[in-house]
């Protein structure tokens, strides 16, 4: 199985977050004997390629990324912020769009900050209703995906 971890990666601390979340979500998998490979953008194309690529590094790192959402049977995406990153917000359309049965898309927002257009919703409408299921911290993201995961391998 393979999981694309989408969500924003300019600053420190997302880079970390993600990272920690990409760790915990390896972890469990491998504790069930069921390892998943989770496919992180930050770790598709380094800073060096990045570089030596010049203006080609946009569609290098375009290319790679939809690559392995092409490849993908469930999309995770980090949602904070005041709204969803406008890269996230691509990848879940577009893996919403190319998406078959089996294929989810989880999305997890800690932003305790009301960004949608309604009472009660927890961002954007076409973001939310996109997600299978959207939770509220990364022990609830855990918590889902272990019990999707034994739906599936059941």
């Amino acid at each position: 199985m393979k999981v694309y971890l989408a969500g924003p990666l300019f600053t420190q601390s997302q880079r970390d977050w993600l990272r920690k979340l990409k760790n915990d979500l390896e972890i469990l998998t491998a504790s069930r004997n069921c390892p998943v490979n989770v496919i992180w953008p930050y770790e598709l194309i380094t800073p060096a390629e990045i570089d030596s690529l010049g203006k080609q590094a946009r569609q290098e790192i375009f290319s790679r990324c939809k690559s392995h959402l092409d490849d993908a049977d469930v999309l995770i995406a980090l949602l904070d912020g005041p709204q969803v990153d406008d890269g996230t917000a691509w990848e879940i359309g577009y893996f919403y769009a190319k998406r078959g049965p089996g294929q989810n898309i989880m999305g997890i927002r800690t932003d305790f900050r009301q960004a949608g257009e309604s009472e009660g919703a927890v961002v954007n409408a076409m973001i939310e209703m996109a997600c299978d299921r959207v939770v509220r911290s990364g022990e609830a993201l855990l918590e889902s995906w272990a019990e999707w995961f034994r739906g599936i391998s059941a």
